[in-house]
């Protein structure tokens, strides 16, 4: 896997090499001091992975993943200290198509290894993302749509996805009255940030989902753990290692395909922006059991891996730009309540 390093720290350089070293898999094929530079650089010669810092002269990491992923978009990870500090820009970078965020290793740690180890799985499980070996979704069975009145939205994103959710989201009225909630696939260390980040662009509350609580009506929760959020009866979630193989954790599969068995109720179904292919197989599951699924169109996703992922094996019954998703749900769980 060939990798571009953006960091203007010189000892910061040295630690990520020294990381990447430990991989005989992994070469460093370029370094960039700032934003502009790695704009320049990704254009000449895009590598499969950049590790992007933050806070840099002349243009910061924001921007240049903006610039980056609108020309030659290709996996990036936010790698910057600090990150609890910094963690506006961090949700800023995703919205713009950045996978993930991790602390930068520092040279001063006493294990060198243990210092290594977030930010190596990081890149392994991006190589494993990019050969497409993140491990088949466990397709659900589509059982008979039971009777009620419990309506539910249920939504996935990943790369660009903060950016994609808070304009979802806060689309969503706050006389709104269907529970929702979302997956994004995202280090539990940033998951209370992030629910914090997106309560203040929302009128409605958003807070993390609790083990063993239920949806609830006119709150949105979001998945906090590295761990898989399952919907085990319309009354109860939890969350789970299994399935350990799947890369993506919490994978937005799993969390759909228990929202086909388990929710009693009317649902829609939404997947967003994001790297790869979690969440089709699951949209698919809720749309054979007869709800509305919707997926991010090309244009208005930041990354069209996973919604078109879904378009191609038909599990969205629209295709829909990002600013006409909120109208969309509203629409139809006002449909469902006036049938109700």
């Amino acid at each position: 896997m060939k990798i571009g390093i953006v960091n203007d720290s010189h000892l910061a350089v040295v630690a990520l090499r020294r990381v990447i070293a430990l991989d005989p898999a992994l070469e460093v094929t370029w370094v960039a001091e700032d934003g502009e530079s790695a704009v320049r650089l990704a254009a000449a010669r895009t590598p499969d992975l950049i590790l992007m810092d933050l806070m840099m002269p002349v243009m910061d990491g924001v921007e240049a993943t903006r610039r980056i992923m609108a020309a030659t978009p290709c996996a990036i990870v936010v790698v910057t200290m600090d990150l609890g500090r910094n963690a506006t820009q961090v949700f800023d970078a995703m919205g713009q198509g950045a996978i993930d965020a991790v602390d930068t290793p520092t040279l001063t740690q006493p294990d060198s290894q243990l210092a290594s180890g977030p930010l190596l799985r990081k890149i392994r499980n991006i190589g494993r993302l990019l050969e497409g070996r993140a491990g088949p979704a466990r397709a659900a069975s589509a059982p008979r749509r039971k009777a009620g009145t419990e309506r539910l939205v249920a939504l996935g994103a990943s790369a660009g996805g903060p950016a994609a959710l808070a304009t979802v989201l806060g689309g969503l009225p706050a006389g709104f009255t269907a529970a929702v909630v979302a997956v994004q696939h995202v280090d539990e260390a940033f998951a209370a940030g992030m629910a914090d980040w997106l309560d203040a662009q929302c009128a409605l509350p958003v807070r993390l989902a609790r083990e063993g609580e239920g949806p609830q009506p006119g709150t949105v929760l979001l998945a906090g753990s590295n761990d898989h959020l399952r919907l085990v009866s319309a009354s109860r979630m939890v969350y789970t290692e299994e399935p350990s193989d799947y890369l993506y954790r919490p994978s937005i599969d799993v969390f759909f395909e228990t929202v086909a068995q388990h929710w009693r109720g009317d649902a829609v179904g939404v997947l967003l922006t994001g790297m790869g292919r979690d969440g089709a197989l699951g949209l698919k599951a809720m749309r054979e059991r007869g709800y509305l699924t919707i997926a991010q169109d090309q244009a208005s996703s930041a990354v069209y891996g996973m919604p078109k992922a879904a378009a191609a094996i038909g599990a969205a019954s629209e295709i829909l730009p990002l600013q006409q998703i909120a109208a969309r749900i509203v629409r139809a769980c006002n449909a469902i309540n006036n049938q109700g």
